[in-house]
Formats: C-alpha cells, structure tokens, sequence
C-alpha cells in the first residue's frame, strides 16, 4: 500500500468541499440542526417529568453517538457516489491505484467527517444545553472505534450494492444505516423492544454501545464485556462486508460494468 496514493484520494475528496459552499454546509448544517431540535425537545421532556433527569444526558449523548456511525458511513458510501457522479471511477480504477489503496482513503474521509461532526455537536450539545460527551470518560474512544467500524462495515455493503445494482442504488447511502436505528437502542433501552427485536439487538454491535452509554451516566459505571462482544461483532461485520465488495468489485471488472455505472 502507497501511503502517497491513499492520502490523494483523501485530498481529491477535500478539495469537493474547498469551492462546493453547498457541501461544506452539509457537513455542519444536519449535525447542528438535529442537536438543536432534540436539545429543546429533552429540555421541554426533562422540565414535565421528574421521574427521569437524564433526558437531556441520553437524547443528546445517543444523538452525538448516532451522527458518529453516520458520518463514518457516508464517509465511504457519498464519497464513492461522489466519483461516480463526477464520472471519474474508471479514471481511478485504470490507474495504479490498487482498491484497498481506495478503501483506505474513504476511510481517512470518513473519520475527517466523524471529527468535524463530533467536535461540532460536543460544542453545541456544553454551550447550549450544558452536556459534556467527555462524561463518558475513558469509555468514549472505544464507543467511537466502534460506531466508526459498524459504520464503515454498512458503507462497504451501500458501495457494494452500488457496484452491482448501479446508481439506482445510491439512495442506499442514506437509507441502510436507518434500518439499524431502531433496534440500536440509541434512545431508549433495549428492554422496552419486543422479545424478537431484542434479539436481532442482540447481533448489532450499536445496541452495547448506548447500553453502555446509559449505564455510565446513570450509575457511573463501565462494563467491557459488552463493548468485548460489540468489537468481536464488528470484526464480523467488517470482515464480512469487505469480502462482499471484494466479490462484486471482481464481477464488475469481468462483465465490464464499472464503465457503465453512471450513465
């Protein structure tokens, strides 16, 4: 692996945003818009009920936690649409660029996005409501490793349908992180799922990682077992998710469909 030519297509991808004021405005913009409105929300929620004082500490720590496995989602799944859309794939496939050179640099793009989004919401969540991400203290870094991994294991599996399906398939970019919201347990505990869903929860490794995250600011207490089981699962799932796109890149390249994805 060159290290040269993975931080190019890290520089490709950031000089998208250095004259694009519409996609530097992305990435501030949703970050800031869904901490405000849940940040008035759990402060309206927290002043009616006074069984439970921690909304504004679970709404917007879950809401920091979520836009992180978002971001590192994007990250590999927008910038590969973002090739796409300028036509230029086949430029990068026909050059010395190897694939996992490829891969690495979305993945450098991904956690440039993570960065920007966390330190954005951790700023607004202490200013404007009070709420400090770095209660979670040590337990923060391993919470976001692997938010960062499910995320990019979901972004291989969005490029992979891409490749195979073509760019039809691009709402998938948006879309498949979404369908483990709900039973990632990012606002509410597992336990209020129906038994069946508790135990599809039971196999994402995000559910372990709010699970966590409610105990330490409830009881102030981290268990690493979980977070054990939520990293061997994501070596799983990204052990999995890469060996799938490895299978379609391959097949694209014999039916000479990457030329084709696009028009």
């Amino acid at each position: 692996m060159n290290p040269r030519r993975v931080f190019a297509v890290l520089l490709r991808q950031l000089y998208l945003y250095r004259r694009s004021f519409t996609r530097v405005l992305d990435v501030f913009y949703w970050p800031t818009v869904d901490l405000l409105l849940w940040g008035f929300v759990t402060l309206y929620l927290e002043k009616a009920a006074t069984e439970m004082p921690h909304y504004v500490s679970f709404f917007l720590g879950g809401l920091i936690l979520w836009n992180i496995l978002l971001r590192a989602q994007q990250g590999l799944s927008v910038s590969f649409l973002e090739d796409i859309w300028a036509r230029n794939l086949l430029n990068l496939f026909v050059s010395p660029l190897t694939i996992l050179e490829y891969l690495a640099g979305l993945v450098l793009v991904s956690i440039v996005k993570v960065v920007i989004a966390f330190l954005v919401m951790g700023t607004l969540a202490a200013l404007c409501f009070g709420f400090h991400i770095f209660i979670l203290g040590s337990s923060l870094l391993p919470f976001i490793l692997n938010l960062c991994a499910l995320g990019w294991a979901i972004g291989l599996v969005t490029m992979a349908s891409i490749l195979r399906f073509g760019q039809e398939a691009e709402i998938l970019a948006w879309a498949l992180a979404l369908l483990f919201l709900p039973i990632s347990a990012v606002f509410y505990p597992v336990e209020v799922l129906p038994e069946a869903l508790q135990m599809l929860a039971s196999w994402v490794p995000s559910s372990y990682v709010f699970e966590g995250m409610r105990k330490i600011i409830l009881e102030g207490i981290f268990e690493p077992g979980p977070l054990f089981k939520a990293s061997f699962l994501n070596l799983l799932y990204l052990i999995g998710s890469y060996l799938l796109f490895i299978k379609v890149y391959r097949q694209a390249l014999q039916r000479g469909t990457i030329p084709k994805i696009g028009e």
